[in-house]
């Protein structure tokens, strides 16, 4: 009994072990990192666009040997990020003017931030580098800071833009379901004009005559005046167009 008593104690010391190793944070140096964002800052704030479009046009491997050269652990890539954030912020804020705090450094798990005030011609801001657990320096972020009132008003145009594009979309539906009852009106008229495309304008009516037989009875034998009138024209040596068979009587001389 002892002995299983000892062995979950020792399953559950492993267990707190491996669980604080698991929450362990990186460790750094501070003022290290301090010194990487000051490089990083003292030249962004001298470039002009001339310089930010040179090292865009430049290949990655001659960056990144460049990069190794002046001693910051950032890759090419992740300084083109960077770059660009830094020129999103001077676009949001104005021109760079200078820090205005101290640098606060906060760890986790795989990362390090460290972040600074600063002051830019329209606005201040926030400026965050991010380091990874090998202290590579990864992004860099320019959030600017705005005030109560410009919150609000923010708030209130996103507010007013939606409520506007909803009732915009529900006018739409409502003019549309308004136009159905058009369709079966316009059904109706193009049913009508298929049936009258249907039946030619010039026609051709047989002109069959009524058959009168010697008995004074009229019938409308087509198939008797059509087998005469081809008889006839044979006999002619003409077309059966060129005259109507409107009576066929049979002669009393005739034995036929």
């Amino acid at each position: 009994m002892k002995r299983k008593i000892s062995i979950l104690g020792l399953v559950f010391a492993l267990v707190f072990v491996f669980t604080g190793c698991s929450r362990s944070t990186t460790e750094y140096d501070q003022a290290e990192l301090e010194q990487y964002a000051d490089f990083i800052i003292g030249n962004f704030s001298v470039m002009s666009e001339e310089d930010f479009d040179s090292f865009s046009e430049m290949p990655e491997l001659q960056l990144d040997l460049m990069l190794l050269e002046a001693g910051v652990p950032v890759s090419g890539e992740n300084f083109l990020t960077m770059m660009d954030a830094w020129k999103a912020g001077t676009e949001e804020c104005g021109a760079f003017v200078g820090t205005v705090s101290d640098y606060t450094a906060e760890a986790g798990n795989d990362s390090v931030t460290l972040s600074v005030d600063a002051q830019y011609a329209d606005r201040d801001a926030s400026i965050e580098f991010t380091f990874d657990e090998e202290l590579n320096m990864e992004s860099l972020t320019v959030s600017a800071v705005y005030s109560t009132g410009e919150i609000l008003q923010k708030a209130g145009l996103n507010t007013l833009l939606g409520m506007g594009t909803v009732f915009i979309v529900l006018i739409f539906l409502s003019f549309v379901i308004w136009l159905l009852k058009f369709i079966p009106v316009l059904e109706k008229k193009l049913r009508k004009s298929a049936k009258e495309t249907d039946i030619p304008e010039n026609t051709a009516v047989p002109d069959t005559a009524p058959v009168v037989h010697e008995e004074g009875n009229l019938t409308d034998d087509g198939e008797l005046v059509a087998v005469i009138s081809a008889a006839i024209a044979a006999s002619e040596g003409t077309s059966s167009d060129g005259f109507v068979v409107r009576s066929i009587r049979r002669r009393k001389s005739n034995k036929w």
